[in-house]
């Protein structure tokens, strides 16, 4: 996390700026043969002073303050749409991605897919061996996801080992689209299924994967096309581990 200045420190820059500038001027002074009332000497050492130390404060305290506190936003935001461990995005980016995804599909009329991904075996890796590992796991499996997706493509992970992928155009055909969700689902699956390397152990885990056709013909709420992915998740699970399904009441 970046850290501001605090109090202290910007009062020592000040203060510092201030007498390094009141220093400088009396030297001057001393050193030119000026004539001056007392109230002319004290209205060109105040103006001597802000016209030396306003520049400094500027760069040297308020620039430097204002950018932390900038960068500090800047992360803080980042943080609420990102999830720590992955750095995919977290539940609440992900229902901010689902509404403009469902708005573009019915405005350009494009076919999309959600994919709920559920990693079997998971559980027993944790508890066997550490959450260390279950963490590697996860982190792995993010990376995995990323690599074989497109960069418009979301990516997301909803807590626990269950992560999201949301295909926003995938095709104006409705069978292609259809076909290209399955490959990809299929995909994924073979990727999640390569072997884990931690600590000279290979760990492997499988994936069941949901899949909800978004039909742009066919309007449905964020939260209908969550529970319908999440639906067709434990259908495929029932299939066996490694399996995909559709949702089937939405894709004939």
């Amino acid at each position: 996390m970046i850290e501001l200045p605090t109090k202290a420190q910007v009062t020592v820059r000040i203060i510092g700026i201030i007498s390094a500038s009141g220093f400088f001027i009396l030297s001057i002074q001393s050193k030119a043969s000026l004539q001056l009332t007392f109230f002319q000497d004290a209205a060109l050492n105040i103006f001597s002073l802000v016209i030396l130390a306003t520049p400094v404060i500027y760069f040297w305290v308020i620039k430097p303050f204002v950018k932390a506190h900038n960068q500090a936003i800047d992360q803080i935001q980042q943080l609420s749409w990102i999830d720590p461990l992955t750095q995919l995005a977290n539940r609440r980016l992900i229902l901010r991605h689902m509404e403009k995804t469902l708005s573009s599909a019915v405005r350009h009329k494009v076919y999309g897919a959600v994919m709920m991904i559920d990693l079997d075996d998971f559980k027993p890796i944790n508890d066997i061996h550490g959450h260390e590992a279950g963490d590697a796991i996860l982190t792995e499996i993010a990376k995995r996801l990323v690599s074989i997706t497109r960069t418009e493509d979301i990516i997301g992970r909803l807590g626990g080992d269950e992560f999201i992928v949301i295909l926003g155009d995938i095709n104006t055909d409705k069978q292609h689209a259809l076909d290209r969700a399955e490959l990809v689902a299929n995909r994924l699956i073979q990727t999640i299924n390569k072997p884990l390397d931690f600590n000279g152990k290979q760990l492997k885990v499988s994936a069941s994967i949901g899949i909800r056709f978004l039909d742009y013909e066919k309007i449905a709420t964020v939260d209908q096309l969550f529970s319908n992915a999440d639906s067709a998740m434990y259908l495929a699970k029932n299939k066996g581990k490694g399996n995909a399904a559709f949702f089937q009441e939405e894709i004939n």
